[in-house]
């Protein structure tokens, strides 16, 4: 079968189910081809754009019962919501949350308040070190990597990266779909899908396509 790679894979995404025909090797019996059924084909997350106002809350689910940062998050989660439902079964099952709280900060060794205000599909890969203060504003669907820190006042916009060992130390508003370098100590307001590196950090623009 001559088939590019790419023809290929835009015939996989636009169908559900495709079959290949594929030829037989000499000596594997009397059929001349044999057929390999792909069926239920779907698009990966990652193939897709991620929004900066729709929240992902896939990213947050915990894979396994050992998940320390999305424990760390489900937590959060559920204090902020028996915190909002009140009456007794609220106060109770807030109390539970703090526990479970407490035992995730300590093993994911991070420290994110439970007032904070963290957007939904907030992704922590490596949440050691990791630290929000809880007036911080944080959007939809970001990334933040280890030993990040993020100040009192900041407001940080969807689909924001964050880079291992960045701070950002002043109350400054990072715009939607930015990154920010690791490493990099923000002082200043990053625009809407820039980029900040270095200390001090320095803006650089996304490249605009000519014509």
């Amino acid at each position: 079968m001559h088939t590019s790679q790419s023809s290929l894979q835009s015939s996989l995404i636009a169908s559900p189910s495709l079959q290949l025909d594929l030829p037989v090797r000499p000596g594997q019996g009397h059929k001349s081809s044999s057929v390999v059924a792909l069926t239920n084909f779907r698009t990966r997350p990652h193939d897709l754009p991620i929004s900066a106002t729709e929240p992902d809350w896939t990213r947050e689910q915990p894979r396994q019962w050992w998940d320390p940062s999305r424990q760390l998050l489900k937590s959060i989660r559920q204090y902020q919501r028996w915190q909002s439902r009140g009456g007794l079964l609220g106060l109770g099952l807030s109390k539970l949350s703090i526990i479970q709280h407490r035992f995730w900060s300590v093993v994911a060794g991070a420290d994110i308040p439970l007032n904070c205000q963290l957007g939904g599909g907030l992704l922590l890969t490596h949440p050691t070190g990791v630290v929000i203060h809880p007036s911080a504003e944080i959007g939809c669907n970001c990334l933040f990597l280890q030993q990040v820190t993020i100040v009192a006042g900041v407001k940080i916009g969807g689909h924001v990266d964050v880079g291992a060992g960045a701070k950002i130390i002043r109350p400054v508003t990072i715009g939607d779909h930015a990154k920010i370098g690791a490493n990099a100590v923000v002082l200043d307001d990053v625009p809407a899908g820039a980029t900040a590196v270095g200390i001090p950090a320095k803006i650089i623009m996304p490249r605009v396509a000519n014509g």
